[in-house]
C-alpha cells in the first residue's frame, strides 16, 4: 500500500515513540514511552488506533505473536516502522526544524 504522505501529530508522536521503543514494540511499552517524554497521559485505545492509522498509510507493519498465558491466552500485537514511515519522519522532522527558524520568541530569544 502506497504511503500517504500526511501525519496527525499524534499519528507522528506515536511513530516517533515506535521508533524509541525498537524494533518489534507493542502498544503498552509505546503508550510509556509517550507518556514520560509528553508528560500528558494517553490511552491505549488511542495509541492502537494511532497504530492502525499509521498502518493504513504504510508507516508501520504489524505481526502477531504467541498467546500466552500471563495475557490469558492472548497474543501481543507487535509493530514496525516501514521505510516509508522513516522517511515520513525524517521529512516532518526536516519541515518542522524550517518552521522553528526565525522564531526567537520560541527558541528562548526574549518574546
Amino acid at each position: 500500500m502506497a504511503a500517504r504522505s500526511q501525519l496527525g501529530e499524534f499519528e507522528l508522536i506515536v511513530l516517533l515513540a515506535l521508533l524509541r521503543t525498537g524494533e518489534d514494540a507493542y502498544g503498552v511499552p509505546i503508550a510509556r514511552v509517550i507518556e514520560e517524554i509528553t508528560e500528558r497521559e494517553v490511552g491505549i485505545g488511542s495509541v492502537y488506533a494511532a497504530l492502525e492509522r499509521l498502518q493504513q498509510k504504510g508507516m508501520v507493519t504489524s505481526s502477531v505473536g504467541n498467546p500466552t498465558p500471563e495475557r490469558g491466552g492472548r497474543a501481543k500485537r507487535y509493530f514496525r516502522v516501514t521505510r516509508a514511515g522513516l522517511q515520513q519522519a525524517r521529512k516532518t522532522r526536516k519541515a518542522l526544524v524550517a518552521l522553528w527558524q526565525g522564531l526567537p520568541q520560541l527558541e528562548g530569544g526574549k518574546a
